[in-house]
């Protein structure tokens, strides 16, 4: 690369510029920064800012270990003992602790504010040596492995900023820079949905007392979540498909509380409830790049792919992927053919934890799955099989996969079942009649 040149023109130059200061960001900024790399961290909002996705998996506290923040999180944190599912239709729930899972080295997770999670980690990379800036957008990404990355950038007032980076890293998250620069981002076929969400304080615990559990309550076209917050705050949202949310009719907050007010098991527990947010929308949920990695970048996270959130793995798997992404371009800065080698490696890595939780957020509507998550089986460790993988050990070894495919074969069995009436319950498969048609919510017709 051309130093003195860059250096004339102005140029800020580094090792790796990473694009974007959430999770994913953060954390390749402060393991390349720990190594001795130069690295400059562009984050167009300032921190704290507001962000979904407040659940986190206990695999996540491996690489709290690793960033060295346990008793940071932990202070912010709620406590998450597992997941709770609901089901009005099955007229009942079930509890999966992350305790009882295959993996016994992380046994719980938190829950947290998106706002403060994300500010911790982005001073954790300043605090790592990181160029770490706040309210500068990224514009312009010329690609060039061989003279240099061109970065183009702009500040809040107006001043323009050019880089030059020997690798990049997108971590953009759903802006997806690089995806969207290059035309390569598109929407995953077999789950298009969308959201809408918000804050809410008073909503009554599920079973008296509140323990931290995330409960995704499950209806006829989708399901909800609730995170408990600290400061006695939850967190609510719907996911379901674009067809269900074009019936609308009036406000996005008319046609949310109405929607939550139409089930059952939800509605018990927002009586006397209050909004304390905004209602916010999101369309187009879950998308895919058909690229990932080149010549000298990388995508991490959600620049790369957004899967639906009903398993809690967004933070997860940008984390990780961002973790690995950092080995991998440290190496690729010393020795292009081998970090080439791993970059290839990092995206068959990333492809197969997401298609491991893929294929159960695939059929998290299908009646037979939701049969076999409200009447659990551990035949064939099928229940500790799945709890690990709702715990994001997608990257287990052999032994921990065994009870999984067990689980997918049981899936198999209990679909043909239902090809002629049968469905699971608690005393075994039963002949059922039709369901009866779904209940709109009034506000959406």
């Amino acid at each position: 690369m051309p130093l003195d040149a860059a250096a004339l023109a102005g140029e800020t130059l580094c090792d790796v510029l990473i694009v974007g200061g959430g999770p994913a960001g953060s954390t390749a900024a402060t393991l390349l920064a720990e190594k001795g790399r130069r690295v400059v961290l562009l984050e167009k909002d300032h921190h704290p800012r507001f962000h979904i996705g407040e659940s986190l998996l206990p695999l996540n506290l491996r690489i709290f270990e690793r960033l060295g923040l346990q008793e940071a999180i932990a202070a912010i944190g709620m406590y998450k003992p597992g997941a709770r599912f609901v089901s009005d239709e099955h007229g009942g729930h079930t509890a999966f602790s992350f305790a009882a899972g295959l993996n016994q080295d992380y046994t719980y997770a938190y829950q947290v504010r998106r706002s403060e999670f994300d500010q911790v980690l982005f001073a954790r990379a300043r605090a790592a040596g990181a160029d770490a800036r706040e309210g500068i957008r990224v514009l312009d990404v010329a690609l060039d492995a061989q003279e240099g990355h061109r970065i183009t950038a702009r500040a809040e007032d107006g001043t323009m900023h050019a880089f030059r980076a020997r690798y990049v890293i997108d971590a953009s998250g759903r802006d997806t820079f690089l995806a969207s620069t290059m035309g390569t981002k598109a929407r995953n076929p077999h789950n298009n949905t969308a959201a809408i969400y918000g804050h809410f304080h008073g909503v009554a615990p599920f079973d008296g007392e509140e323990d931290g559990n995330i409960t995704v309550h499950l209806f006829d076209e989708g399901w909800f979540w609730m995170i408990p917050l600290t400061g006695g705050v939850m967190s609510i949202g719907v996911v379901s498909n674009p067809g269900f949310f074009k019936r609308r009719r009036g406000s996005a907050e008319e046609f949310f509380l109405a929607t939550l007010r139409a089930v059952p098991s939800v509605a018990r527990r927002i009586e006397g409830a209050r909004l304390v947010s905004e209602v916010t929308t999101t369309g187009n949920y879950s998308y895919a790049s058909k690229v990932m990695q080149g010549d000298g970048w990388l995508m991490a996270g959600d620049s790369y792919a957004f899967i639906d959130p009903v398993f809690s793995s967004g933070v997860l798997l940008a984390m990780a992927s961002a973790e690995m992404g950092a080995d991998v371009a440290h190496t690729w800065l010393d020795d292009r053919a081998r970090g080439a080698a791993m970059a290839r490696a990092f995206e068959r890595k990333v492809k197969r934890a997401i298609g491991s939780l893929s294929w159960l957020i695939y059929r998290i509507n299908t009646p037979v799955l939701r049969d076999m998550f409200m009447t659990p089986s551990n035949r064939f460790r099928m229940r500790e099989g799945l709890i690990s993988l709702l715990a994001g050990d997608v990257h287990a070894n052999s032994n921990r996969q065994m009870p999984v495919i067990a689980f997918k074969a049981a899936y198999r069995m209990l679909s043909l079942a239902h090809r002629f009436g049968y469905r699971l319950r608690p005393g075994g498969l039963t002949k059922v009649p039709p369901a009866a048609p779904s209940v709109t919510p009034s506000a959406a017709r």
